[in-house]
């Protein structure tokens, strides 16, 4: 990073920073330009925020992962199963819709936004292949964390060398669902009644996003995956939440950028 850029704080996975040759990072809310609703970190050219203000912040989160400006590829998120492989940086009018992105170039941040869904980095350094992928309930539930593995090993990755970080999302004591909600998953599989805790709304209950994906991901046959257990909805200082944002009426809300890239050897 430059003497003219700003530190970014960031969260980090313990297991995907033990890993040679890869970067990446949670990005907070904190270290930008953005002021408001938006302060201040905000990554998300699709809100209603300043675009240069978000471009300076992009700038800021490139550098933070030692890479060049523009290096990002970011999909339009849809809340889909589909994946996209990337080469090269999209942006935000070329981008696929799609939401979750691999690559095997170098120097390139596969990234996702997110405030509530989960973001998941994804690296197998043996094959030389990551991804980033935003998983909400829709596109979890619709198999985008399979469909990202699918991809990853299209590219040469083998899915018990993956290493898979889920990052900040809302958590299971912020997320309130209605009867329908918790309807739809049992039916899939009865199994999935152990992500619902009681709500002290009758006939809601509490669900657990995070422990849906640590499942989904587990059962994909990923070699390590590593929770990091924080809770976006709860902490303001350092996340934006859609949800949060909702409950107050505010008009938008920020995003946070989940990326992992390959380093230059």
């Amino acid at each position: 990073m430059d003497a003219a850029t700003p530190t970014v704080p960031v969260v980090e996975s313990a297991a995907l920073a033990a890993l040679p040759g890869v970067a990446h990072a949670f990005f907070t809310r904190q270290g930008g330009v953005s002021q408001g609703l938006y302060a201040s970190l905000n990554g998300g050219l699709g809100s209603r925020d300043d675009p240069e203000a978000v471009r300076e912040n992009r700038r800021r989160m490139l550098a933070a992962l030692g890479l060049a400006p523009g290096r990002f590829a970011i999909p339009w998120q849809v809340h889909s199963a589909d994946v996209a492989v990337a080469t090269g940086p999209w942006t935000r009018d070329d981008s696929p819709h799609v939401d979750a992105v691999v690559t095997a170039t170098r120097g390139l941040a596969a990234a996702v936004t997110v405030a509530d869904c989960a973001p998941v980095l994804f690296a197998d350094v043996n094959a030389g292949v990551v991804g980033a992928a935003h998983a909400g309930w829709k596109g979890a539930f619709g198999g985008v964390l399979e469909a990202t593995l699918d991809a990853m090993e299209r590219l040469g990755a083998r899915r018990g060398d993956v290493v898979a970080a889920l990052g900040p999302c809302i958590r299971q004591p912020s997320y309130e669902v209605g009867p329908e909600f918790a309807a739809r998953f049992t039916a899939a599989d009865p199994d999935n009644a152990r992500f619902f805790a009681p709500s002290a709304r009758p006939g809601h209950a509490l669900f657990d996003l995070g422990g849906y994906v640590v499942a989904r991901l587990e059962g994909a046959g990923v070699g390590t995956v590593d929770d990091l257990g924080l809770d976006t909805y709860s902490d303001e200082a350092r996340f934006f939440s859609f949800r949060r944002a909702t409950h107050r009426a505010e008009p938008d809300y920020g995003r946070l950028i989940a990326a992992v890239a390959l380093t230059e050897p």
